[in-house]
């Protein structure tokens, strides 16, 4: 089977190639599973045993947009694994599913070593509009690294007060210029 055969078969049919030997192909089959309710059970299974963190990480994207239990019991478990791509990957699923169950959890995360990790943890809690992330983002954007502070600019705008204005506005004169310029839009967005 030519290439564009075997692209075509793997987009029409993913779960004919979820366990194919090839990681990339299990990766573009897992990926291309993105909603498919009928495959929660084997994009979990990817998620949780693929020796690859490339597969699991596509697994639990496309988890993110599957409803149930299936898809959630397997969010859950792939925040313990020891990759900071898959980790990455969890936080923005939540954020992307609107799970305000896991909002400690991205709080805690927001915190992680991996800036990757961290940036997509303070992008979920910025979606989620959940109350209890507001003193994390209002630290982080004083006291982060600077894309962290960055999101945490993005974040914050979901949020209003005094506090979140005062620290929009002081994240406006930031030292690290991207963290300067996402402020100053929002500044000037709510002139």
């Amino acid at each position: 089977m030519d290439l564009r055969h075997r692209l075509t078969d793997l987009v029409h049919h993913p779960e004919a190639h979820l366990d194919d030997p090839d990681p990339d192909v299990r990766r573009l089959a897992a990926a291309a599973c993105t909603g498919r309710v009928d495959l929660a059970e084997p994009l979990a299974a990817l998620a949780r045993d693929d020796a690859d963190p490339g597969v699991r990480a596509a697994a639990v994207e496309a988890l993110a947009t599957v409803e149930g239990n299936v898809a959630s019991a397997a969010l859950d478990a792939a925040r313990r694994d020891a990759d900071p791509g898959v980790v990455e990957a969890v936080a923005t699923a939540y954020g992307e599913r609107g799970d305000r169950a896991a909002v400690g959890w991205l709080i805690d995360v927001s915190e992680h070593p991996n800036r990757l990790v961290a940036e997509a943890a303070v992008a979920a809690l910025g979606a989620l509009e959940d109350e209890r992330a507001l003193p994390t983002l209002l630290r982080l954007i004083r006291q982060a690294p600077p894309q962290v502070r960055r999101r945490a600019v993005v974040a914050l705008t979901v949020f209003d007060g005094e506090p979140v204005e005062a620290a929009i506005r002081a994240a406006a004169r930031d030292r690290n210029p991207m963290v300067r310029d996402a402020a100053q839009m929002v500044v000037g967005g709510r002139d």
